[in-house]
């Protein structure tokens, strides 16, 4: 996983700063003075200042109308801190704001939505209708939103809001002229991101770098000084909120460094489903840094997890398997010694290269690269595995691929899911919903739940068309 903690140190400011993509006239520029009023969503308190600060100080400067939108009240900021009122924290974050904006701009418009930090996903239809009246109301010639592709969830989905407002103007056949005899409002904003984690997690030869479609934003040193000036407004970030002991700064200097260097955005597409498909990408690179990425050989943590969902299956051997998700296939070896035919799917080619050395004695069982939110293989399958995998993919996709493994099951056959119940910055949904969204389909395929499992950590389940339970199975009842 890519770290979102900026506690902890990523790649130098200096290492991005060295490549001569970066260097002064490599990269086209967008010049916000051009463009008609500007709008830029915050995910966070803070978010604006670093991402965009010196773009909307050059705006503002040049008399042009921007509105700043602070999405969540970024009272999750301090989530390790034993010391934090996360009521005062709130209204400090949104104090600070407010003067921050000001700096970049005493007529910078600042409209705060409230949403709980960290719950953006759950109130995304909220958020989206609410930009997309303010969207409609400012009519801007600039959007800005976090980049989609930051890794961080909140990042990502609001990014995503923005992409998908920008769509629904896109198609609108008409537009209204800005006033009477004025002329037209153009059909849609042009859509920007602006990266903050990707300077951390990411470095310059990482394939996620969007390098051809990297911008820079034109400001002058007054503007970059006016976003000095409004990231200082931050305290609560950059020093720590008390004297206790454990407690720290959330922003390190050497994160904050990152953002005194010249703004470059991401040109974003117009369009935009709800989350991209899941990428190969991303787990390439995590499998490629290590043999065993997850530690599932080594962490008595994963170790365990393993041992209960072999001890919940509800028959002792199984013909067909299906495995979702094999990873460097530790558990498919495991499967392998109770069944008659393994298939195992991952979407990483890292990784299938790595599970098909390690099963290559195996001749009963199969590692193909595949994406099942794409479709399943064809035929009937004993048991299907889901580990791991469902909270990548969003609700609607995750839906389709329950219905089709429901229906692929043989009359006895079983799923077992076992899934994370804490938040990552590349989840879809949280581990809790996939298994409620097992639970429906269940219901709607008359599956059977024979065994749940809940832990602080993770949360396993197994349902079958075969609704007995293991004593009843093996003839004890």
């Amino acid at each position: 996983m890519v770290s979102f903690d900026a506690r902890e140190p990523g790649t130098p400011s200096a290492v991005w700063a060295a490549d001569p993509r970066l260097a002064p006239g490599a990269l086209a520029e967008v010049d916000p003075r051009g463009h008609g009023p500007v709008v830029v969503l915050a995910a966070h308190p803070d978010d604006e200042t670093l991402g965009a600060g010196a773009l909307i100080a050059s705006a503002a400067a040049a008399g042009v109308p921007v509105t700043v939108v602070v999405v969540t009240d970024g009272a999750a900021s301090h989530p390790d801190s034993s010391t934090v009122d996360r009521a005062a924290l709130r209204d400090l974050r949104l104090e600070e704001a407010r003067a921050a904006v000001a700096e970049l701009g005493p007529a910078v418009e600042l409209v705060a939505l409230d949403v709980p930090d960290g719950a953006l996903r759950e109130h995304r239809d909220e958020v989206r209708t609410r930009v997309a009246e303010l969207v409609r109301d400012r009519r801007p010639g600039l959007l800005l939103a976090p980049w989609r592709g930051d890794g961080h969830r909140d990042h990502r989905v609001l990014g995503e809001i923005a992409a998908a407002v920008v769509a629904e103007l896109v198609a609108e056949p008409e537009t209204e002229p800005a006033a009477e005899g004025g002329s037209p409002w153009p059909a849609a904003p042009r859509l920007l991101g602006y990266p903050i984690w990707m300077w951390h997690w990411a470095d310059p030869q990482h394939r996620d770098v969007p390098w051809t479609d990297l911008v820079h934003a034109r400001a002058d040193e007054e503007a970059r000084v006016a976003k000095q000036r409004a990231l200082a407004r931050y305290a609560s970030q950059l020093r720590p909120l008390s004297a206790a002991p454990g407690d720290e700064a959330v922003l390190r200097p050497d994160f904050v460094e990152h953002f005194a260097r010249d703004e470059v955005l991401v040109v974003e597409s117009m369009t935009s489903a709800a989350h991209d498909p899941v990428d190969p990408a991303r787990f390439d690179d995590a499998h490629a840094r290590r043999d065993d990425p997850w530690g599932v050989t080594t962490r008595w943590y994963e170790r365990r997890k393993r041992s209960l969902v072999l001890a919940s299956l509800p028959d002792e051997r199984y013909g067909a398997v299906l495995e979702i998700g094999c990873s460097i296939g530790v558990v498919t070896a495991e499967l392998a010694d109770r069944a008659d035919r393994v298939l195992a799917l991952d979407v990483s080619p890292v990784a299938v290269e790595r599970a098909r050395a390690r099963l290559a004695d195996r001749e009963h069982v199969r590692v193909e690269q595949a994406d099942a939110s794409e479709g399943l293989p064809e035929g009937r399958w004993d048991l299907v595995v889901i580990g791991e995998v469902g909270y990548y993919l969003e609700p609607a996709v995750l839906a389709t691929l329950l219905s089709s493994v429901a229906a692929a099951l043989t009359p006895g056959g079983s799923v077992v899911a076992c899934h994370w119940r804490h938040d990552e910055g590349d989840f879809a949904q949280s581990g809790d919903a996939v298994h409620a969204a097992l639970a429906a389909e269940a219901e709607r395929s008359g599956l059977t739940r024979v065994v749940q499992h809940l832990e602080k950590d993770f949360l396993l389940d197994v349902v079958s068309r075969d609704g007995r339970s293991i004593a009843e199975r093996t003839g004890l009842r």
